[in-house]
């Protein structure tokens, strides 16, 4: 079982992480070339808000890939993405303008603590930068680190395949998928997958 408090100073301590490589909510995650540059991967900090309200509420207004009110606030969406979340991330470029976010927290109190969930999405204007990979690979390793011995995602809607396929590329299974489960503004009652991957200690390689 992973404590928050213990979680958040752990995570205070680590350093952020550089990609140099090419929803998930990415618009063109399907397209994995990377351009040259780095993304650095950094512990969300409150003056990043303004800049990551802009990157989740378009996502949230449209409804199609995440369970939150379209009609979502602000003040709302930053008690879920940020203060309810163990911990919250951003991923930045060379000039630290927010490209990505994704949040890490314990997928069930208490005795299913030991399973974690995470939520990413990237910014319409920065898919296909492998940003949505590099998130993922980087959530694996906090994890990891945090002592979390699985990871879940419980509402991935069928009608995401981009997303589908980049988690299968990263080891997640289908474990069950739950019929009608997602109201899709455009295709009405969709089914929803919960995806599953067991972490390894072999894939934990340090945060520096």
């Amino acid at each position: 079982m992973v404590d928050a408090g213990v979680f958040k100073n752990s995570m205070k301590r680590m350093m952020s992480v550089q990609y140099d490589q090419e929803g998930v909510h990415d618009p063109e995650v399907a397209r994995e070339t990377m351009k040259p540059e780095t993304i650095m991967i950094r512990i969300f900090d409150v003056s990043d808000w303004g800049a990551l309200w802009a990157i989740l509420a378009p996502v949230f207004r449209a409804g199609e890939t995440y369970a939150f009110s379209p009609e979502i606030t602000e003040d709302e969406a930053y008690r879920v993405w940020v203060e309810m979340p163990a911990q919250t991330y951003v991923a930045v470029d060379g000039a630290d303008h927010v490209l990505g976010t994704y949040y890490i927290k314990a997928n069930q109190p208490a005795l299913g603590a030991h399973v974690c969930n995470c939520g990413y999405i990237v910014a319409e204007f920065a898919g296909g930068r492998g940003i949505a990979s590099g998130m993922c690979e980087h959530s694996q390793r906090t994890a990891i680190a945090l002592g979390f011995k699985s990871m879940q995602y419980n509402l991935v809607v069928s009608t995401n395949e981009a997303a589908i396929h980049l988690w299968q590329k990263h080891g997640f299974e289908i474990v069950g998928t739950l019929p009608e489960a997602f109201r899709h503004p455009r295709f009405g009652l969709v089914n929803a997958h919960v995806m599953y991957k067991k972490l390894k200690m072999s894939n934990a390689c340090a945060l520096i």
